[in-house]
């Protein structure tokens, strides 16, 4: 089977390439006439990865209902195009490009703080008018200048490590970096914005566009920068409050700003590009031609990972994986799903509260985030069906708010891997662990007190008793007569001694009919019985055809 991918913006050749030359996957190139926004919504139900770039928006409309839809990647960084909660609530991975137009988004940031300080521009234009006018545009070097980074990504210390080669002293704020990382690159550290800026004489942007970083450059901030400040922004338009900059450049407090991207492209509100002083570029900071073509070959290779080896790389709404983690996970991730459908088909109805999973042994070594959400896809597919799956799973919990905490530790215990699930309910709570034997085999161990060993695929019959003889002899007898095979049973009981409590898991060749159920209930000693359906072993899990 193809995997669709659908490309709405303009990708280079190169890019391009990578999708057409890969067997496995079927290019759809709609760049030409432009999609409505009713069109590429028909287009999205028969893709299962999309690639963008700027110019085509998946809002909440667009995405709503787009079941086969399983990846959308931005070839660029900037995400803002794109309704986050909307794809992850959808189970849709969004993946960007961050390394390819590093280079030139840096040099394109100190070319225009170059051209604003020694107003190249302006001179330019002059020159081009007949004039000679050297005093009108006296600059000022950039050498001893003290210039603030709010943003130390990939871009940040880009043009961090171009600005100290230009002897200036550079200051920086980012709320992860460490600040061994950030020294590396001659870059004093700041853990405030606010302690930042007023030794700024230069301050530059670099951090995405969210809800904590839109006009976090506002008029307060900029009252508190020192009278001359020049100001940068080649990161996302928004970030610098747009009417607040133009109000300090008209003052006179800020001497000039360098604008390459802006809250609404192309603007119509011309009042801060058209001011003097203020060097504005259309959305330039990717364009070249190395930049254009890295970012559309990471792109294609990022989708095409995905749908193909099932790698996920640059994920901005869950956790990165490559391919060969991801292969090595497989087993760990059917693991943890199994153990939540199987909880989640014991406590339907019932209210479910909490969610703890403790690893052990070699699951402890593993990425458990992303087997949490594995277990959590698990434990609400019963609700949500195939609305379900590792991508949405943790949003989805929260929003119940259902808590799913985790505990690992590398002790190996009995196994040499095994993961503990506990559901609280509002009944109780319920405990279930399973580990694998060899590479393949999944098996349940545990079942709340009980010890046992029993495959953990196909249908379970799961029934509760007391330790007494003939109950073995009752289940094959009515299973029997209603012509039910039995392929495996797993006894635990209470204790050593006999006529405690005790659980029994068969696995069936095939589901049974609640006579068989009712009939196995007639029996006094028998106390619960319960059908759990699990996929068959190996069996692709449902989400992104794992």
């Amino acid at each position: 089977m193809l995997h669709r991918v659908l490309v709405t913006d303009s990708l280079s050749a190169a890019g391009l390439a990578v999708l057409q030359e890969n067997p496995e996957i079927e290019l759809v190139n709609k760049t030409d006439p432009k999609l409505t926004v009713e069109q590429l919504r028909e287009e999205l139900q028969e893709a299962d990865g999309i690639v963008i770039r700027s110019g085509t928006r998946l809002t909440a409309e667009v995405l709503e209902g787009q079941r086969r839809l399983k990846a959308i990647v931005r070839a660029g960084v900037g995400v803002d195009n794109i309704d986050i909660p909307s794809a992850t609530r959808q189970g849709i991975v969004v993946m960007n490009t961050p390394g390819g137009n590093t280079i030139s988004t840096a040099e394109h940031t100190i070319a225009m703080m170059m051209a604003l300080s020694r107003n190249i521009a302006p001179a330019a234009a002059s020159m081009k008018e007949g004039k000679w006018e050297r005093k009108l545009f006296t600059g000022t070097q950039l050498a001893g200048k003290t210039i603030g980074i709010i943003g130390l990504g990939r871009v940040g210390l880009a043009v961090a490590q171009r600005c100290r080669g230009l002897d200036m002293k550079v200051l920086g704020y980012d709320p992860f970096i460490s600040a061994e990382r950030a020294g590396e690159f001659g870059v004093e550290l700041h853990r405030e914005i606010d302690a930042l800026i007023p030794h700024c004489e230069f301050l530059t942007v670099h951090t995405p566009l969210t809800e904590e970083t839109r006009n976090v450059i506002n008029a307060e901030r900029i009252a508190k920068m020192p009278k001359g400040v020049r100001i940068i922004n080649c990161a996302r338009g928004g970030i610098i409050d747009e009417d607040a900059l133009a109000d300090a450049v008209e003052s006179g407090h800020v001497a000039g700003a360098a604008i390459d991207v802006f809250t609404e492209e192309p603007p119509k509100n011309t009042r801060l590009t058209g001011l003097p002083g203020v060097l504005t570029t259309p959305h330039l900071g990717a364009s070249t031609d190395e930049a254009q073509e890295l970012v559309a070959v990471e792109a294609s290779d990022i989708i095409a990972g995905f749908l193909t080896r099932n790698e996920v790389r640059h994920a901005v709404n869950m956790a990165p994986v490559s391919a060969s983690e991801m292969e090595g996970m497989k087993r760990y991730i059917d693991l943890a799903y199994r153990l939540g459908l199987l909880l989640a088909q014991q406590t339907q109805g019932e209210g479910i509260r909490s969610a703890e999973i403790h690893y052990r042994g070699d699951a402890a070594g593993k990425h458990t985030r992303l087997l949490t959400s594995s277990f959590s896809s698990g434990l609400l597919s019963a609700a949500l069906g195939d609305r379900i799956n590792i991508v949405n799973a943790n949003m989805l919990t929260e929003e119940r708010g259902i808590p799913v905490s985790e505990e690992t530790s590398k002790k190996a215990g009995d196994f040499s891997t095994m993961i503990v699930a506990e559901v609280s309910t509002d009944q109780g709570t319920l405990r279930a662990a399973g580990t694998m034997f060899g590479h393949e085999y999944l098996r349940l161990v545990l079942l709340d007190d009980f010890q046992l060993d029993a495959y953990l695929d196909g249908t379970l019959l799961i029934y509760r008793h007391k330790d007494v003889p003939g109950l073995i002899g009752l289940i094959g007898t009515v299973l029997g007569k209603h012509n039910v095979n039995i392929a495996h049973m797993a006894l635990g009981r209470e204790n050593t001694q006999p006529g405690g409590d005790s659980v029994a898991v068969i696995n069936l060749d095939s589901k049974p009919e609640q006579a068989v159920i009712d009939e196995i209930l007639q029996h006094p000693d028998v106390t619960a019985v319960e059908i759990v359906q699990l996929p068959p072993g190996g069996a692709p899990l449902p989400w992104l055809g794992l």
